[in-house]
């Protein structure tokens, strides 16, 4: 193995002692020796380990309040010099400066104190100095210096001392100077996040956590994920999950957030082929199925109601990929993990990001989300006639579901149910023909149903094809010049229309 190296002396410096005992055992076991400051001085001397003061060293106390500790030549002129640099081992001497061959620190806890909702003054104080310059400098050497930049690093470093005693290759301390550059960047970038103020000035997005996925959207793909999404979700059941899984839930759980009722809905590539709302779980996966029973045929189920037996009952009669739900009683689960593929998710009450990130080009796309949605006080009746209680409902819900399709997109809903959608097509038209031919198919009277449409009518042919269809009722974004052409049509046949001034394209 190449550029073996021995750990002499090793450098202490950490916020957090978790872990902390095994690895200082091990290390004094294997006879290296210790420099330290303040407390980590103190914990290390508490376990029997003799540990010298950096204060010892570098000549001078630890100041202002503790922001000037490390930063000295007698401890960076011994992480830097480089072994074999015949200058280096010159001005080691000259100035009586020891070597140090591991330098083990963590980080104030910046990211921790701003989300504890801390004074400024408090945060300011959590920005790393001297921690931050030991592991850039240790990383920097890694050919002569092991470095540890977190706690999360120490059970790879216990392997080592382990397996091999105080020494290290050229290829372990390369992995760690990865790791502690890892560090250091996601360190970074919290920090210029807080005093961005959100304003976007510059992308900086550091994400740990990778999960390696069985392909990307295709099997020729590679993919991985970077989050955590443990922190949204408990896996209760099922096989690993695919990047178009991933998409899928990211689309389902935006949808049902929409919603208070209990209601249930089917997804497929991102779009609603059903959803309802209903009394019940079990009646509202009923309605939602029918809307679609083809589509559902290996889709992401997703609730935002507790899925008892007899709905998981229902459910259980096809075949699908996920299910989400904020909980399950004990015997749906019984019923739901009988096939052993079925990827079954517990949703957590967590905070979705602001904002949207998109790879084109040779760049990125950032974006507010969308996180509009229109209510009875938003929709501005613009004809004659004016929707009925059950309409207006109807119209909101419609809406909902419209936002969270593929433009062009048109939804046909009726008694809080989807009864068929036009999606993803180049002309409104040619979605509105979509959803009624698929109403149809399906065995949907569209009398009395009503229609949402993502963007505004340029012409008032949707609303005609609409009224023969039998739909009385109607919302749109408005903003088209011709705006007048589709409420003078409305206004001749009786037919209701709501502007929100909203539009909701999705690509």
């Amino acid at each position: 193995m190449s550029g073996l190296k021995r750990i002499k002396k090793a450098l202490v410096s950490v916020y957090c002692k978790d872990g902390l005992e095994a690895v200082a055992r091990n290390l004094y076991k294997n006879g290296v020796s210790f420099i330290s400051t303040g407390g980590t001085k103190a914990f290390i001397e508490s376990l029997g380990i003799p540990c010298k003061d950096v204060e010892n060293i570098t000549g001078y106390p630890s100041i202002l309040g503790g922001r000037v500790k490390t930063l000295h030549p007698k401890v960076f002129g011994g992480i830097l010099s480089r072994r074999e640099n015949a200058e280096d081992a010159a001005q080691l001497s000259e100035f009586g400066i020891e070597e140090i061959d591991l330098v083990i620190v963590d980080l104030y806890p910046f990211a921790e104190t701003l989300a504890s909702g801390a004074s400024e003054e408090d945060i300011i104080e959590k920005i790393d100095i001297g921690g931050i310059a030991l592991i850039r400098a240790a990383a920097k050497n890694y050919r002569d210096v092991l470095v540890v930049a977190s706690d999360a690093q120490y059970s790879p470093l216990l392997h080592i001392l382990e397996k091999k005693g105080a020494e290290t290759t050229l290829e372990d301390r390369h992995w760690f100077a990865k790791e502690a550059f890892a560090v250091s960047s996601g360190y970074d970038s919290s920090i210029f996040a807080y005093f961005d103020k959100g304003e976007t000035s510059a992308l900086r997005i550091s994400v740990d956590n990778a999960m390696t996925l069985r392909y990307g959207e295709n099997p020729h793909q590679s993919a991985r994920y970077f989050g955590a999404f443990e922190k949204m979700f408990d896996r209760l059941h099922g096989k690993d999950i695919s990047y178009n899984n991933l998409l899928d839930i990211d689309s389902a759980t935006s949808l049902i957030d929409e919603f208070e009722e209990t209601t249930f809905a089917i997804l497929k590539h991102n779009n609603a082929c059903g959803i309802a709302s209903r009394a019940t779980v079990a009646e509202a996966w009923k309605a939602a199925l029918a809307g679609d029973p083809v589509s559902a045929f290996g889709g992401i189920l997703v609730t935002n109601a507790a899925i008892d037996r007899e709905a998981a009952e229902e459910i259980n009669k096809i075949f699908f990929e996920v299910i989400i739900a904020p909980d399950y009683d004990a015997d749906a689960l019984d019923v739901l993990m009988q096939k052993k593929n079925r990827i079954i998710l517990i949703r957590k009450k967590t905070i979705s990001p602001t904002l949207q990130y998109r790879s084109l080009l040779n760049g990125v796309l950032v974006q507010d989300r969308d996180l509009s949605t229109e209510n009875v006080t938003e929709m501005h009746v613009v004809t004659e006639a004016v929707p009925d209680a059950r309409e207006m409902d109807d119209l909101v819900f419609a809406n909902k579901v419209v936002k969270h399709s593929k433009s062009n997109a048109i939804t046909l809903v009726k008694g809080k149910q989807l009864y068929a959608s036009g999606i993803g097509q180049t002309s409104r038209v040619d979605a509105l023909k979509q959803a009624i031919e698929k109403a149809s198919v399906f065995g949907f009277d569209l009398n009395g149903a009503v229609m949402a449409s993502d963007a505004f009518f340029p012409f008032p042919d949707c609303v005609e094809m609409a009224d023969k269809a039998g739909i009385k009722a109607i919302v749109q974004p408005g903003g088209s010049v011709n705006d007048q052409l589709s409420i003078d049509y409305c206004n001749k046949h009786t037919i209701t229309m709501v502007k929100t001034g909203v539009r909701h394209f999705r690509h």
